[in-house]
């Protein structure tokens, strides 16, 4: 099956409601049961050798997933507000047969409600990437991979206990 270009904005556009709306069980779904989240400091490296701002597998996602939605997570007390903006989608195949390459940009813009003079509340932090999507079909279109490569990932980091 063949990935149309609007498709992929739709499959994007529903994961970035997902997040705003905080549907955080129904985003784990999106994967494939080896897919992977990554967001890595120096591109084109070994996540597995070398460091990285984020590296889940599924078992790392559901227990970020489970830790936000219920227990204290006090780096979310209270929880962040966002809105993730997609935008500049291309569409490749993939290097397997039933996969597909997406290529996108992302700006995610969050908050945290609260008075500004407490220490990291009621600040708006802009996040800007580019990401890259392994989508899989496994009776419909699956993330087999998402790697977020945040311009400004060589430098100091905002707390990043949302998902962008």
């Amino acid at each position: 099956m063949t990935l149309t270009p609007q498709e992929a904005e739709g499959f994007l556009y529903r994961e970035a409601r997902l997040l705003d709306q905080r549907h955080f069980e129904e985003w784990l779904d999106l994967f494939t049961k080896d897919g992977i989240y990554w967001i890595p400091i120096v591109d084109d490296t070994d996540p597995e050798q070398e460091p990285s701002i984020l590296y889940d597998d599924s078992a790392l996602r559901a227990q970020r997933i489970f830790q936000l939605l219920h227990q204290p997570h006090y780096a979310q007390m209270p929880p962040s507000r966002t809105v993730h903006v997609i935008s500049n989608v291309e569409v490749e195949n993939g290097d397997r047969e039933g996969d597909a390459l997406v290529r996108c940009t992302l700006v995610v813009v969050e908050i945290r409600p609260g008075h500004s003079q407490q220490f990291g509340l009621g600040k708006q932090n802009s996040f800007a990437g580019h990401c890259e999507y392994r989508l899989r079909d496994e009776r419909g279109w699956h993330i087999a991979l998402k790697k977020v490569l945040l311009i400004d990932r060589d430098l100091p980091m905002p707390n990043l206990s949302f998902i962008l």
